[in-house]
């Protein structure tokens, strides 16, 4: 038998892949359908690191698995390329953000390829494609239409280093998700989707779905549902009035002060001339505070704003403090404080000795008006950035929006020299003079006006909202979706992610069922199942990252020799999917000697009888890849290679193991099965052959165990006899040698008490 030469194999079967088109799905409406997709990946120029190929990996071993089993079977690729990274790199060297996309999809699709990937690659999309994002604009348009698409005024995060918005969720610690500068709160007219409209549906089918429960508990913690009243503060002195939210109405009697956020739209009425300055401080330090810190902040902090209210139940006067642990975007940014039923109101009372009444509850409707109000903000799309989806609206003089009309998508984007945006808080679109002006028939004016054009762009997360149902026709020119595609092939089946727990989970969810209701969808929730794997780290358990130079690149492991099978293997391997995992070296090379193992046995066929452990491996591993327990599958594969090895393998023996082998090693499987002459049909077991001849029976002298007999299953039926096995064996003698008063056998319990 000649040597295992790992490259030499995965060559010749990736070219055999690529020359018969392996993977490519068509529709078969005899045929049962499985789709199966990963969270697809930003092209960066670093290329892919062994962390995307756990990902990429657990698609393709399930993509694998359940072709085997006969399913017709859909697995696309593709890249989410608009956003910061290609822009700034754009804005450093001066290479327009186009060239580096396709430079860096070039280089993952090389590196996909060599990982062997079961991949239709007809099906390849990338959101900055001009066919792919006209449909995005065709889908803002839509929303647009029906009032889900909106501008509004109001504070938001800004990068001052990335000159752009941000949404909550791009903001950690109070700091930019990309550059990691520190943000600020700017009030500036921005685009949103109204998702709040979905918000009770979005929450009532989370329990439903077949999701990882973290990932649904976050969903629902983000979504925030509370059921309560408001309530109206007269102010006095004539400021404009205070409406409260409160989950607590009952507890009225109990408010002792008002407290408002810093973004509070009528905070400066609240002010008078000795507390202005005080509350305008107080104001700019909370807006460079995240929300989750605000939240977080153990000590309470607060300023009076110098304004009284009346609580409508007792007539009293109440103070009115400003504090940033009340939320804007919460209710109405302002909450009745009853220290004496929540912590949070009595630490600010306890810091600023205000009053704690323990008062009588009175009934919930008697001063406010029923009303529900969710955590979760409407969706923030602005972006100030050249290298995104253009939005396909344009401005009158007036400075009212007008939509492009759908015949004149898409919006492309202009070629720029300069791509840094402007000091105005524009994008680097509005330097595009020619492409800024737009003719444009005018509904309110009746004739045809030269407007200007919007130079925000999408947040990505707008590209990568609808990009499930592009793969089901991903060459569609009239439409954005085929509609006997999608009846076809959606929704997916098995979704595979490490990230994006709510934003991207929650965005895809919410325009599938706006989709829906519009009719262009014939289901409401976009994936069936979720699997969330954990990360792969580096050797020291610190996360892969360029700039820690930790990084490890997969063709650098394939082209050391040890091959594409051993990287995917290892990585099935490495540990339970949904945890994190350390990269380690050595267990790489022991992988790859089971897979030389594996190999090796072609060499030496015997006549052996392995039918038992056969029967057993192919349950075994069915099952695990089933629940997703890879590395508990491939652990099986590696005892099953053990026992081959001190029983001999049968030509049978080794076409299960090179069939069970596939969906984790597909070259090294697929060169054993073509030398053994057969199909890659997926192996069935049978039961018959499950149950063990044998049974362990465990021995009790007094209560207290002293052996364990090994005796064949039909010996069960026979008391006496396993009385006597357990007496002979030296271990229960030395406590029997005295005589036995008697003996007790379960026989469902395999079980003998010996009593002396």
């Amino acid at each position: 038998m000649e040597r295992y030469e790992p490259l030499k194999i995965e060559q010749k079967w990736q070219k055999i892949w690529a020359d018969n088109k392996t993977f490519k799905a068509t529709e078969k409406p005899d045929t049962l359908k499985m789709y199966i997709a990963e969270m697809f990946p930003y092209p960066s120029g670093a290329g892919l690191h062994v962390g995307h190929v756990r990902n990429f990996t657990i698609v393709d071993v399930l993509a694998r698995f359940y072709a085997q089993q006969g399913y017709n079977v859909m697995r696309p690729f593709g890249y989410d390329t608009f956003g910061l990274p290609a822009e700034n790199y754009a804005i450093k060297t001066g290479t327009a953000p186009q060239e580096v996309t396709k430079i860096n999809i070039n280089n993952f699709r090389k590196q996909a390829k060599r990982l062997g990937y079961a991949i239709d690659w007809d099906r390849e999309i990338n959101t900055s494609d001009p066919d792919y994002y006209k449909w995005t604009q065709w889908c803002f348009l839509q929303l647009y239409k029906k009032g889900l698409a909106y501008q509004k005024e109001s504070y938001q995060w800004w990068c001052p280093e990335d000159q752009t918005v941000l949404a909550n969720e791009q903001v950690e610690n109070g700091k930019c998700w990309r550059c990691g500068h520190e943000v600020e709160k700017k009030k500036m007219k921005q685009w949103f989707f109204k998702i709040t409209e979905y918000a009770d549906e979005l929450l009532s089918e989370i329990d439903a779905l077949d999701w990882p429960d973290k990932i649904k508990t976050m969903q629902k913690n983000w979504i925030g549902r509370s059921a309560g009243a408001e309530i109206d503060f007269e102010i006095v002195g004539g400021a404009p009035k205070i409406k409260v939210f409160t989950t607590r109405p009952d507890t009225i009697l109990g408010a002792t002060f008002l407290v408002v956020a810093p973004e509070y739209p009528s905070l400066d009425a609240l002010t008078n001339d000795d507390t202005k300055e005080a509350v305008k401080a107080y104001k700019t330090a909370a807006l460079k505070k995240s929300e989750i810190e605000r939240q977080e902040n153990k000590e309470k902090t607060g300023v009076f704003t110098g304004s009284y209210a009346i609580n409508p139940a007792t007539k009293e006067k109440i103070p009115v403090y400003v504090a940033d642990y009340v939320l804007a975007g919460y209710g109405t940014g302002a909450i009745m404080a009853v220290p004496a039923y929540d912590d949070r109101d009595r630490e600010f009372a306890e810091k600023f000795d205000l009053p704690i009444v323990e008062a009588e509850f009175v009934d919930r409707d008697l001063y406010g008006t029923p009303k529900i109000t969710y955590k979760m903000r409407d969706w923030l799309i602005s972006r100030q950035r050249y290298w995104g989806c253009p939005i396909p609206i344009a401005y009158d003089k007036e400075g009212n929006p007008h939509p492009i009309p759908e015949d004149q998508l898409p919006v492309l984007i202009p070629e720029v020299e300069d791509f840094r945006p402007d000091n105005s808080g524009h994008s680097a679109l509005a330097k595009a003079k020619d492409w800024l002006k737009v003719e444009l028939y005018n509904e309110d004016t009746g004739k045809v006006e030269e407007m200007t054009r919007e130079t925000d762009t999408l947040d990505g997360y707008a590209c990568s909202s609808w990009y499930l149902w592009r793969y089901a026709s991903p060459h569609d020119k009239k439409h954005a979706w085929d509609e006997k595609a999608i009846k076809y092939w959606e929704p997916v089946d098995i979704y595979v992610g490490a990230d994006h727990a709510v934003a991207h989970l929650l965005y895809v969810r919410f325009w599938c069922k706006f989709f829906a209701d519009e009719g262009y969808l014939p289901f409401r929730e976009p994936i069936k199942k979720l699997i969330y794997h954990g990360y792969i780290n580096a050797p020291d358990g610190k996360k892969m990252s360029k700039s820690k130079g930790n990084v490890i690149d997969p063709l650098d492991v394939i082209n050391d020799g040890y091959g594409a099978d051993t990287l995917r293997t290892y990585e099935m391997f490495i540990g339970p999917v949904e945890l994190d995992a350390a990269w380690d070296p050595r267990s790489v090379g022991g992988v790859y000697r089971f897979l030389n193992r594996c190999w090796s046995l072609l060499g030496n066929i015997s006549k052996a009888d392995n039918i038992i452990i056969r029967n057993k491996t192919i349950k075994k591993v069915t099952t695990d890849i089933v629940k997703c327990n890879f590395n508990t599958a491939v652990a099986a594969l590696m005892e099953y290679v053990n026992e081959l090895y001190k029983q001999g393998a049968s030509k049978e023996d080794l076409i299960a193991l090179a069939k069970l082998l596939k969906p984790f090693a597909p070259h090294l499987a697929s060169e054993m099965l073509e030398r053994l002459d057969t199909d890659d049909e997926w192996p069935k077991w049978d039961e018959k052959y499950l149950t063990s001849d044998t049974v362990e029976v465990i021995v009790q002298v007094n209560g207290k165990l002293r052996a364990k007999l090994t005796v064949k299953t039909e010996d069960l039926e026979d008391e006496e006899k396993i009385t006597s096995l357990a007496l002979s064996d030296e271990k229960v003698a030395k406590y029997t040698k005295n005589g036995v008063k008697k003996s007790i056998f379960v026989k469902k319990a395999h079980l003998l008490n010996i009593v002396v």
